[in-house]
């Protein structure tokens, strides 16, 4: 609950100003409205800081990220549609914005709209914040003067792309942390718990088993090359990254990621439901198709994805369909290609992508699922068979010795 200062007209042209209290500003617009009022500005009342309050101690400084955009689209969508000024919005949204970045971003945005640029021209400024399909979509949405929908739908789209992202991360969190973890306890056994008992053998001057001495010559080994060892990964990690900034290496990459025996398909169908969604969007916001096809590829995520958007933009120049280049690719299913060429022919393509999206994030949704239930016992397998290996090495000796007494 806070203040607001507002200013409306009433029927008759009369200016008329108040402070009001309200949950927030959208709640307050519309009671304004449902007494008739014309909205000409909303302002929340400032609270005044206390001594020790500051920009740096109410803002931190990070990186935006997709959330970021998601709560952003959706405020100044819902904000827009309630009859604020998209001016008066950006003002709110800026004061209220807690990244202190994102902040700036916005208020700047606003500047260039109280001087005279459009909404979409103030965006395609911050490149790295909102991107060509973002910029596209506002502009659609300022020709078509239905801003506040496609303010909208940019909100939805980026809602499920975020959603989309966090089932994948899930998937990937788990296999990577316990692989660290048994990284880092295999290590510790190496170089710290082998060695002590490897000077227990060599007091007990007893025969050892052959896997008990192949363990004691490695830990050997990898205590006395250990910053070789890591030197080694370090070089390898520098040479991989820059290779895969290539354009051959993530050419390469991106094709061994969707060849990935566990998560192959789960890639593939993530970058399907990409192309889909965003596709989609950009079609039913009016986009050309051109622009729309252009923009899908740039954001696809993946270069093998991207050559085939590609040739789908030129079989579209020259007067073919989009579903004839899909159809010669290995990577999209029959189902897909069907679907769009269902979707060309009857004038419903928007309907058939949001349809293949849908069905995609499901998909996804259910390989996640299915993924954590295959990885956990692989994974306890494997550590099982490591460090059980190791113990049984250890102990090997003991139980011989202790035979022998």
């Amino acid at each position: 609950m806070g203040e607001f200062i507002y200013h409306v007209k009433d029927h008759e042209g009369k200016d008329i100003r108040g402070v009001q209290e309200a949950d927030d500003v959208t709640r307050l617009v519309g009671l304004l409205r449902d007494k008739g009022f014309h909205i000409i500005s909303v302002e929340p009342i400032r609270e005044k800081k206390s001594l020790f309050a500051g920009k740096g101690f109410t803002r931190k400084r990070r990186k935006i990220k997709l959330d970021d955009l998601v709560v952003f689209s959706r405020q100044i969508a819902t904000m827009v549609d309630a009859g604020v000024p998209l001016l008066q919005a950006l003002t709110i949204l800026g004061e209220q914005m807690d990244n202190a970045n994102f902040q700036d971003v916005i208020l700047k945005i606003r500047d260039d709209i109280e001087g005279g640029k459009k909404f979409s021209e103030a965006l395609s400024k911050f490149p790295k914040v909102f991107s060509k399909l973002f910029v596209n979509l506002a502009r659609a949405g300022e020709e078509s003067g239905n801003l506040h929908e496609i303010l909208d739908r940019i909100a939805n789209y980026y809602e499920r792309m975020s959603s989309l992202r966090k089932k994948v991360r899930s998937a990937m969190i788990y296999p990577a942390v316990v692989s660290v973890m048994a990284m880092v306890i295999t290590t510790l056994m190496l170089t710290f718990v082998i060695p002590k008992f490897a000077e227990i053998f060599a007091q007990l001057q007893a025969p050892l088993p052959k896997l008990t001495l192949f363990l004691i010559e490695f830990s050997q080994f990898v205590r006395d090359n250990f910053w070789f060892i890591v030197l080694g990964f370090v070089i390898f990690f520098i040479v991989f990254t820059r290779f895969i900034a290539t354009n051959p290496g993530r050419y390469w990459f991106d094709g061994v990621k969707l060849k990935l025996i566990i998560f192959g398909p789960l890639f593939l169908k993530v970058a399907i439901s990409r192309f889909a969604r965003t596709l989609s969007t950009l079609v039913k916001s009016g986009v050309h198709i051109l622009t729309a096809l252009e923009i899908v590829a740039k954001s696809a995520g993946n270069v093998r994805i991207e050559k085939i958007v590609n040739e789908v933009e030129v079989s579209i120049k020259e007067g073919e369909t989009i579903a004839g280049p899909l159809s010669k690719t290995k990577l999209f299913p029959p189902m897909v290609v069907r679907m769009i060429a269902v979707g060309e022919e009857t004038g419903e393509l928007e309907q058939m992508l949001n349809k293949i999206a849908d069905f995609y994030d499901e998909q996804v949704s259910a390989a996640v699922n299915g993924l954590t239930s295959i990885i956990e016992p692989v994974i306890i397998a494997f550590l099982g068979v490591v460090i059980g290996g190791i113990v049984i090495a250890l102990f090997l000796p003991i139980l011989t010795i202790t035979q022998h007494l």
